[in-house]
């Protein structure tokens, strides 16, 4: 893996890419991403050229976000094709092993497995093909999902725009921004669209512990946008929402079951129980590709536990005793009912209910 100082496109400009494929990069090309580990005091991209790269890219949060984990799944496949050069005969388990491993990098962001999905089926359509065909095939699918999940999120953002208000206090938990995805974000979709509409509204980030990917990502994302923000602890939340400060709540989505109940960042329950008893809309924005219509409701999501260092401090600072027991679940689920509507590239479902989801998802 090597480092560089930067990314495709005008850094000035509202558009983020975190992650793409390099053509230019050596024969064949490489993929290159943000490393969001680094920012928001760095900003840092990084090359994978092996699979265990973009493996552990993946799981140290170097990328992040259902779909940008998602993109970074599938052109993961073309890299370990590219490292391993198979013989013609042996490229498709390549690709088997390669997606194999890449899903037990995370198991909550259900596009991971969407995404290496699409990549096992398009191998498998292919036949016994040379090489350099199959790599062609399986780099243009790789594309595929990066430009639909750049387009969904943009249809996101238009879907759901009007329901900031001009004048509107709006909260988000964690980072579902352009960061979180191929490019623009679902959650911060709505707020990047209604901006560009000129309507001014406020937005409240949740700093997001414990590795406050609200504080370095989504406040970095809002103040570089031009939107105005103002950071909180994640402990602030009622307070700001009983003084009529907050009209809306909007968060993105890890993985939603078919009849709503909607997994997210920890701590995004509870910003819906608040949200509820304040009587302020709730809603989640997500791609079609976060549903899971293969679990009948959140209590079959996995939920990912992570290292409790990341609870005990942040980065080199620590805060707690060293062999203090810490529990550290990365996400929660929030149930369907806590949810006034899900925002999706093909519209607002709502009520959110299993047969509502079904009209829509399919």
């Amino acid at each position: 893996m090597t480092l560089s100082t930067h990314a495709p496109g005008d850094f000035a400009t509202e558009t983020i890419r975190p992650i793409w494929w390099n053509a230019d990069a050596g024969p064949g090309g490489v993929l290159e991403m943000i490393d969001q580990t680094r920012l928001p005091g760095e900003f840092i991209t990084i090359q994978c050229r092996t699979i265990q790269s973009v493996w552990d890219a993946i799981k140290r949060l170097s990328v992040r976000g259902a779909p940008a984990i998602g993109v970074a799944a599938a052109y993961g496949v073309v890299t370990a094709l590219d490292e391993s050069a198979p013989a013609d005969g042996d490229w498709a388990e390549c690709v088997t092993k390669s997606a194999d491993f890449l899903a037990t990098s995370r198991p909550t962001a259900v596009n991971l497995f969407w995404a290496l999905d699409r990549m096992r089926r398009v191998a498998a359509g292919l036949g016994s093909i040379p090489f350099a065909d199959a790599r062609a095939a399986l780099l243009a699918e790789a594309h595929a999902v990066r430009d639909e999940d750049a387009a969904m999120c943009r249809a996101i953002g238009e879907h759901g725009q009007h329901l900031i208000e001009e004048g509107a206090g709006v909260l988000t938990h964690c980072n579902a921004g352009a960061l979180a995805t191929a490019e623009y974000g679902t959650a911060l979709a709505l707020m990047y669209s209604a901006h560009a509409r000129k309507r001014r509204f406020s937005v409240f980030v949740d700093e997001t512990r414990p590795l406050l990917q609200g504080a370095r990502l989504t406040a970095w994302e809002l103040h570089r946008a031009g939107i105005a923000a103002q950071l909180i602890c994640d402990n602030m939340a009622a307070s700001i929402m009983k003084a009529g400060r907050i009209q809306l709540v909007v968060t993105g989505a890890d993985r939603i079951a078919a009849n709503g109940d909607a997994a997210n960042k920890i701590g995004t329950y509870g910003v819906a129980v608040l949200a509820a008893a304040h009587n302020i809309p709730f809603y989640i924005a997500a791609p079609s590709s976060t549903f899971d219509m293969s679990l009948p409701n959140g209590d079959g999501i996995p939920i990912e536990n992570r290292e409790p260092d990341e609870v005990r401090g942040f980065g080199a600072s620590k805060t707690a005793p060293a062999d203090m027991p810490c529990l550290n679940p990365a996400f929660d689920v929030t149930p369907a009912r806590l949810i006034k509507g899900i925002v999706t590239e093909k519209g607002i479902i709502s009520p959110v209910t299993t047969d509502e989801i079904a009209a829509r998802i399919g």
